[in-house]
């Protein structure tokens, strides 16, 4: 009752998803300052892999049910097994992964039981809210906060009045940190899938390809933004990326001008990073972009604004005309790179 609950996608592998093993590592931190139990719900085919995984991140309670009407995700039976948990269990905080699971199931769970829900979170907190028309104030609350209006504001979202709190949250905006091992309690779900849910929808074929671009492995991520102008001159940072062993990516507006491709972007609406170096071309620095790379170690500004936002953020700023510097960038690190 009144614990913190993350739904654990399982992958193709049998593993855990990333973006469940970054929720679990802030749902102990929640959970700790609220003095309340984690809770992991797993779903899915053969789980014994996925299970192991899961004593490392401090969970107190997994509740398992292991079908392979399960896997691959579909939503109907999901939803019907995660409703009913639920309403038996009472959660007061459930986080989901802003993935293409997450934003199917959370919706459905979130209809189904009248209660409030946040997507694409970048930041979670603890706060009290004071309700001044009703002259109310709420301890302990989630703060569920994103990016809001183009990514001018950001926005701090409650839900005071609603159980539970529910949120999706997008992989890589929290840090990843795993505990001792732990014996968790293996609670079996008993609720079983009727078979007009199970026969509503069949999966007929599977096509899983695997990713080209590896942006949040890459411990250096050369970006260019609109900035850059056109496409050709985006081969200026592949070259550079190529001698310094880094990743290209981009920013929304130079994928959506043709720029570059869109599994390079960056940002709110692409993939949020953490690289040892960050190296930004042409790039203004908008919040959703920031809210995607402004963890990154380090950071390095190339623009002709002094007054970019990006800059607020960069360790290190290069005030000049990005055509004019990369290239003698790539002629410096060519000389000298090891």
């Amino acid at each position: 009752m009144n614990n913190i609950f993350v739904y654990c996608e399982q992958k193709d592998n049998g593993s855990v998803a990333e973006v469940s093993k970054e929720l679990l590592s802030k749902g102990k931190k929640l959970a700790q300052q609220l003095n309340v139990k984690l809770e992991a719900v797993l779903l899915g085919f053969q789980l014994d892999k996925a299970i192991d995984e899961l004593h490392y991140f401090g969970v107190d309670t997994i509740h398992t049910l292991d079908d392979k009407r399960l896997f691959p995700y579909r939503s109907m039976p999901h939803a019907h097994v995660v409703q009913g948990l639920f309403e038996a269990e009472k959660p007061e905080i459930v986080l989901f992964g802003a993935t293409s699971v997450g934003r199917d199931l959370a919706p459905h769970i979130a209809s189904a039981l009248r209660c409030g829900l946040t997507a694409d979170c970048t930041s979670l907190e603890i706060g009290n809210h004071t309700d001044n028309k009703k002259n109310i104030t709420y301890d302990n609350l989630l703060y569920q906060i994103r990016p809001a209006f183009g990514g001018n504001i950001i926005a701090t979202i409650v839900n005071p009045e609603t159980r539970p709190q529910m949120a999706t949250v997008r992989e890589g905006v929290m840090k990843l940190e795993t505990l001792p091992k732990n014996n968790p309690v293996i609670k079996p779900i008993n609720i079983t899938i009727p078979t007009a849910i199970d026969e509503l929808v069949q999966i007929i074929d599977r096509q899983v390809e695997e990713p080209k671009v590896d942006l949040k492995g890459a411990r250096i991520i050369v970006a260019g933004g609109y900035g850059m102008g056109n496409r050709e001159n985006f081969n200026h940072l592949f070259q550079l990326a190529d001698v310094l062993n880094a990743e290209v990516g981009a920013t929304r507006a130079a994928v959506d001008a043709g720029f570059c491709e869109h599994e390079r972007q960056i940002g709110q609406t692409g993939v949020t990073v953490r690289p040892k170096l960050y190296i930004a071309c042409g790039i203004s620095g908008s919040v959703q972009h920031r809210a995607g790379m402004d963890q990154s170690a380090k950071i390095i500004s190339i623009n002709t604004d002094v007054n970019a936002p990006i800059n607020a953020i960069a360790d290190y700023t290069l005030v000049g005309d990005v055509m004019q510097v990369l290239p003698k960038l790539i002629t410096y690190y060519k000389k000298h790179a090891k």
